[in-house]
């Protein structure tokens, strides 16, 4: 796991339940996605990913900020570079966009927990779990318009969780949105009071946990496969998705267990 002088720029913490916990660890930077922020999340992520003891993951962060986005100090430090930091940019943001993918194609389902401000690409990395819970006194923009930068890798992910005009207006007015907001918008799926953000997580990912992972895995897949594709493409390709789901030990388990009114005893467990 890459380290800083702080320790791990991610911690990971899996208890008995399959709960994985990855914190991120940059607090007094906002927990900025740098170039090696982003290569401990790929490296934790791929673990987990990996890893059949994991069942669900919660991405945490230390301190007041969930992720405030790129590191601008670093991106700034790249213009002194022969190319003007061209190259840097180039490779940071295929890294990025690499990551955010990795995130939406990983057969594990990623919960968020939103302590504070998720800004830029830190909303993007909002968007990019597949669900999210947040504190009510978290905030969520994509922000960098008013820095001259425009939130364009941010925008796809955000564009995809929300409604276009919502998104468009934070692109280009660069405010920022309270939790009740963003969960209207649909970019979280709750909202909690501060002291209560990790355990109404952990709630959510032991709903998860408790089912199939064989099966989880693949309607995540699924899920984001078919929201790409035209309607007719989609229900084509959801039914051979349904017709193997059926033909899997766990499906023809849960529907004897329906059946038999007991609990299922998924292959995974």
């Amino acid at each position: 796991m890459t380290e800083d002088k702080a320790g791990p720029l991610v911690g990971a913490r899996l208890d008995d339940e399959g709960i994985l916990t990855l914190t991120l660890n940059r607090p007094r930077s906002f927990n900025a996605l740098s170039m090696a922020m982003i290569a401990a999340l790929q490296e934790a992520f791929g673990a987990a990913f990996a890893d059949a003891a994991v069942r669900v993951i919660v991405l945490a962060a230390e301190g007041r900020g969930f992720c405030g986005g790129h590191d601008l100090k670093e991106l700034h430090a790249h213009r002194a570079d022969p190319d003007g930091g061209r190259n840097f940019y180039i490779e940071l943001f295929d890294r990025c966009s690499h990551l955010m993918m990795a995130m939406t194609r990983g057969p594990k389902v990623i919960i968020a927990q939103v302590q504070g401000v998720a800004t830029a690409a830190g909303g993007q990395l909002v968007a990019s779990c597949d669900m999210a819970v947040a504190s009510d006194a978290a905030r969520f923009g994509v922000n960098g318009v008013s820095s001259g930068l425009f939130c364009s890798t941010p925008m796809v992910a955000i564009s995809r969780a929300i409604g276009r005009k919502k998104a468009m207006e934070l692109l280009t007015t660069g405010r920022l949105m309270e939790a009740a907001e963003a969960l209207e918008a649909g970019l979280i799926n709750a909202v909690s009071a501060p002291e209560e953000l990790e355990e109404k997580t952990r709630a959510m990912a032991r709903m998860v946990a408790e089912k199939s992972a064989a099966v989880v895995a693949l309607g995540k897949q699924a899920f984001y496969r078919q929201a790409e594709m035209n309607l007719a493409d989609a229900y084509a390709y959801t039914r051979g998705v349904i017709v193997e789901n059926l033909m899997m030990h766990d499906s023809e388990e849960g529907i004897c267990a329906f059946v038999e009114k007991r609990q299922p005893q998924w292959t995974d467990s």
